[in-house]
């Protein structure tokens, strides 16, 4: 068994009865579970029935599909198995094709030496388990940065219609037939629509961080201290020779109570 109590599969084949055999025999100590198939055909269909192996040991010479073909199908049908060759022969090209069709992993020649094979067989596995612990991070990496991005992109579209929503709300005040100001508790204007604005320009040209005192009488700054003790107030007064309703809040604003005018004018 592996660390995360994987049962361990090889399949081994080969068209040599005996070669399956002295295979079998070599991990009998070990807990593994062995497979034997005597050609690549066979060893096709055990994969498609009782995969997935972590190691595949086929012979390079076998009749109808050889090494190369065997262990390519399998690189092309199951990837993360770990791929060797074991060959009598010692045919460079053969070691190459072996290694660029196949995608081998180890290419062992025959005779084989019990102890290094059992190595071998260790590497493999070590090198399956890493393989697969990384294509799990992969994978978690990728469920992690699609929730991250549908975050994201939730978190954008409120702020797109938050956006649209202060628009809109700035273009509504703008427009509104009456004069609204906004003031700090220290009396600096932080807002007008064009109404207020024109009426405040014609006491104070700079209309925005100036002190509220400075751009009106004394009846409109005495309800502003008003409405800092009393949350709202209201009255009329006369402004610029023109009588006006008006209307004092506080509304809390990026944590200070904000005092929010509305000035309208009342017919003579």
């Amino acid at each position: 068994m592996s660390e995360n109590n994987e049962q361990i599969k090889i399949l081994c084949v080969d068209d040599e009865r005996n070669v399956l055999r002295a295979l079998e025999r070599i991990f009998l100590d070990d807990d593994y579970e062995i497979v034997l198939a005597g050609s690549g055909d066979e060893g096709i269909k055990v994969l498609e029935e009782s995969g997935p192996f972590q190691v595949v040991i086929s012979d390079y010479r076998m009749p109808v599909m050889n090494g190369v073909e065997f262990l390519k199908s399998v690189y092309d049908r199951w990837p993360e198995t770990v791929r060797i060759v074991l060959s009598g022969y010692a045919d460079a090209g053969a070691i190459v094709s072996a290694i660029n069709e196949g995608h081998i992993y180890r290419f062992i020649p025959k005779p084989w030496n019990d102890d290094e094979l059992r190595v071998t067989i260790r590497n493999c596995l070590d090198r399956y388990f890493l393989q697969k612990s990384n294509r799990e991070l992969l994978e978690q990496l990728a469920v992690a940065n699609q929730a991250l991005e549908e975050k994201v992109q939730l978190r954008t579209e409120q702020l797109e219609l938050r956006n649209r929503a202060l628009e809109f709300s700035q273009n509504l005040l703008g427009n509104l037939p009456v004069a609204v100001a906004a003031i700090e508790p220290n009396g600096m204007i932080v807002y007008c629509n064009e109404i207020a604005a024109d009426m405040l320009k014609k006491v104070s040209g700079d209309i925005f961080g100036t002190d509220m005192s400075t751009c009106c009488d004394a009846q409109l700054d005495n309800l502003i201290k008003e409405v800092r003790l009393n949350k709202s107030a209201s009255a009329e007064i006369t402004f610029e020779d023109s009588r006006y309703r008006v209307l004092v809040r506080t509304v809390e604003f990026c944590g200070t109570d904000t005092a929010v005018i509305v000035l309208v004018k009342v017919a003579a």
